[in-house]
């Protein structure tokens, strides 16, 4: 297991500053974010000059990328915005697979058309997962194309809510390049610390075998997020779990600051030991 943190974490456009700030914290690797090289997170061309400059940077600092940020909303309502997306997907796929990052992270969307990441009552629609879907089928075709799994991320805000929905996606894409990105705090809203660790466990047990990435955020009982340790998510057991399974990927945390990194990457590291 590598300990990993968001790239964005740290402030920065220059790709060799952000990485050296992410070794001095503590962590090995990477989910990189193109916002990290001054482009839109989703642009419409990467420069090879910026690719270089990446692998460069990489490189350089020893610091892997395990995976890259290619989330748009891919339940969003009006079909323009969701084929705008797409199109800037393939230049993150492509992006990707010119520096050999094996992940790409996806966001399966929400009908809230001014954030992917809020709940809508009609996310529960049919229509919302046919129209999530036939936007991760193209997207597993450019990913076959390219060498590239895709990540998809199951959030209680999204169309795939659970590891259920996640795995029941995978069986109708029935592509092994589509994947699961675990966070234990998105798995709930509201819980305590038993009602978490019963809700992950399931959720863990539910996701094995397609667990290409964890990440390590944190929620108080009242649902706020929190930086990993300081919330009710039971992280030692979760790292236990995950192992369990046989998973030796990144464990990536973020929603946190970057003053924050240097000692989260301590908690984390004095876990996988």
């Amino acid at each position: 297991m590598q300990l990993g943190i968001f790239a964005k974490t740290f402030p920065g456009t220059d790709p060799h500053e952000v990485l050296a700030a992410v070794r001095d914290s503590g962590f090995a690797t990477a989910q990189f974010n193109l916002a990290c090289v001054g482009l839109p997170s989703m642009p419409d061309a990467v420069p090879p000059e910026t690719i270089a400059a990446i692998r460069k940077a990489s490189i350089a600092t020893g610091v892997s990328l395990c995976a890259l940020s290619g989330t748009y909303n891919m339940a969003h309502p009006d079909k323009i915005v969701r084929d705008t997306g797409l199109r800037q997907l393939r230049t993150v796929i492509e992006t990707a697979a010119a520096l050999n990052i094996p992940l790409v992270t996806l966001c399966t969307g929400s009908r809230n058309a001014k954030d992917q990441w809020a709940h809508h009552p009609d996310n529960n629609d049919p229509s919302a997962w046919a129209d999530m879907s036939a936007g991760i089928a193209r997207a597993l075709d450019m990913a076959e194309q390219h060498g590239v799994d895709l990540g998809i991320e199951p959030e209680q805000a999204n169309i795939v809510m659970s590891a259920a929905d996640a795995t029941r996606l995978i069986s109708e894409m029935g592509s092994k390049r589509l994947r699961i990105v675990l966070d234990p705090a998105n798995l709930f809203e509201r819980a305590d610390r038993q009602q978490a660790a019963a809700i992950v466990a399931k959720a863990i047990e539910a996701a094995a075998g397609h667990i290409a990435m964890a990440h390590a955020k944190d929620r108080h009982a009242d649902g706020r997020f929190a930086t990993s340790g300081e919330g009710v998510v039971d992280f030692p057991a979760f790292i236990l779990r995950l192992r369990a399974t046989g998973f030796d990927g990144p464990l990536v945390t973020h929603g946190l600051s970057a003053s924050e990194a240097p000692g989260v990457a301590t908690f984390l590291a004095g876990l996988m030991t």
